[in-house]
């Protein structure tokens, strides 16, 4: 009718609970969706998970969230802080560690993709004596770092440079090597490092 508004004016508590309403049910959604059709409840991904991985040629058992990158379960959960945590989307190449002999930025893998596998890390480069891995002492030989905080994934990649065939040339190793990221600059060291340590790793 004349006059009349076309909307009743509503109450302010009305309007908030509305709104409250509308904003989870998105939530209330995922969770009837999460129950599975047997009645169950699906798995919770926060829970806790055991995996167990050989890490430096020792047996290691980690309770881990299922969403936990190998990366941070190394440093926080197994107490390895070689790999170093950069960008943490797989383009610095600083937590660069080896699965099963490969190189890996362990922050773009989950740690259970690890169970049951071979990781290796700084860490465990060095012999039981103490005497250094070739590639080691040739980053310290060529002085192939600065800062250092980069220096981990670059030995790692390094070596598995070498290992995988791609340490033929300068221009090899530059093109292999360029996924690790070096602030400082010590590119023209990184690559003698590496030419200096080929030979002692493949004789």
């Amino acid at each position: 009718m004349p006059g009349e508004p076309l909307l009743p004016n509503p109450h302010r508590r009305t309007f908030l609970r509305g709104s409250a309403a509308v904003a989870i049910a998105p939530f209330a959604a995922s969770s009837a969706q999460a129950t599975a059709s047997n009645g169950e409840a699906a798995v919770d991904a926060r829970a806790t998970i055991s995996v167990e991985m050989t890490i430096n040629g020792q047996p290691r058992r980690l309770s881990v969230d299922a969403r936990t990158s190998l990366l941070d379960a190394l440093r926080d959960h197994a107490g390895l802080t070689g790999a170093k945590k950069g960008c943490d989307q797989g383009q610095c190449g600083a937590c660069t560690v080896h699965v099963d002999g490969r190189r890996i930025l362990s922050c773009l893998m989950f740690a259970v993709a690890a169970d049951g596998a071979s990781v290796t890390t700084i860490e465990g480069l060095a012999g039981e004596d103490g005497a250094l891995h070739p590639m080691q002492a040739a980053f310290i030989d060529q002085d192939a770092f600065q800062c250092g905080f980069c220096t981990p994934g670059q030995i790692l990649s390094a070596i598995a440079c070498v290992t995988e065939g791609h340490a033929k040339t300068e221009a090899d190793i530059r093109e292999y090597m360029s996924g690790n990221i070096c602030r400082c600059a010590a590119y023209p060291n990184i690559v003698a490092a590496i030419r200096q340590a080929k030979p002692l790793m493949e004789g």
